[in-house]
């Protein structure tokens, strides 16, 4: 399965930027060992549902930490039997655009 989730603080620091708290959540997803890839809006993993689960929770516990409201957004592609879809899914679009 591929999640996409967004994770933040409900206010940002000074100028309104949320970077120093979504790079907590961040190291979390990275450290998980899964394959992710993170986008200016989302970041996305990819494996079974506990462990994907597992690991959203635990980004979101690592923004709790400096923030007393968050914000999480999540979206699942569910398709049993199927893996490596973090990139094939791009690919496949890449070659019908002729790239």
């Amino acid at each position: 399965m591929l999640v996409a989730f967004s994770v933040a603080p409900a206010g940002g620091d000074d100028d309104g930027s949320v970077a120093e708290a979504v790079a907590r959540a961040v190291e979390v997803v990275r450290d998980s060992g899964l394959p992710w890839e993170l986008t200016s809006m989302f970041t996305t993993i990819e494996g079974e549902w506990d462990e994907v689960m597992e690991v959203v929770k635990q980004a979101t516990a690592a923004v709790v930490m400096v923030s007393p409201r968050v914000s999480l957004v999540l979206k699942a592609d569910i398709r049993p039997g199927y893996t490596g879809q973090l990139a094939a899914k791009v690919d496949r679009v890449n070659r019908l655009l002729g790239q």
